[in-house]
């Protein structure tokens, strides 16, 4: 098996930004993006996906956290798609029900290379900690948009938004773990009945 390892770096006015990271790894995270919670939800998806991350980000913090964010998700998403190459032999789907403590999220996965995302996740409040809660659904949009998945995520019921917000980045690395597994059933082959991913 390659290896399935990539580097992306991203600069523009706003932030600057590099990832690293490789699918085969163990779980290691070096995460600096500015942004405590952030980090704190890549190591926790790096974590249970089993993947070796870096990620270094430099943003206009000064302002807010949208671009830092958003950027993030852009720019690991462009890493997974380089890494996942032709995406041969990979399980493809993947899905996942995470709890934490009175909250309960599911995510469901398809590395298509046909994008779409659906969110349907609801914080009761309007941040955690210095972070506003509706920047979550940017860096899922831009994640799954850039690494060519249809990503379906669904907090069934919660009422902490910490929990709601972790619960969301964990059922994702739970999902994406499975998804990118190569099954060895697969002998190499696309995981579609055309031939070839995307549309």
């Amino acid at each position: 098996m390659t290896n399935r390892i990539a580097t992306r770096t991203r600069a523009t006015k706003e932030t600057d930004i590099t990832v690293t990271l490789d699918l085969d790894g163990t779980g290691k995270a070096k995460i600096s993006t500015g942004i405590g919670f952030l980090d704190h939800m890549l190591e926790g998806f790096a974590k249970h996906s089993l993947i070796d991350l870096e990620v270094t980000a430099k943003g206009d913090l000064h302002i807010d956290m949208h671009h830092t964010t958003e950027d993030v998700g852009i720019v690991m998403g462009l890493a997974v798609a380089d890494a996942l190459g032709d995406a041969k032999g990979i399980a493809r789907f993947g899905h996942a029900y995470v709890p934490m403590d009175e909250t309960l999220t599911r995510a469901s996965l398809d590395i298509s290379k046909r994008p779409y995302l659906i969110w349907k996740v609801a914080f009761p409040r309007d941040k955690v900690g210095e972070m506003d809660t509706e920047l979550f659904k940017e860096w899922f949009h831009a994640f799954a948009t850039n690494s060519g998945m249809c990503l379906h995520v669904e907090n069934l019921y919660g009422d902490n938004s910490h929990h709601i917000a972790e619960s969301c980045f964990k059922a994702l690395a739970k999902a994406f773990d499975i998804a990118t597994m190569i099954d060895p059933r697969r002998a190499g082959e696309t995981p579609s009945t055309k031939g070839s991913l995307g549309s």
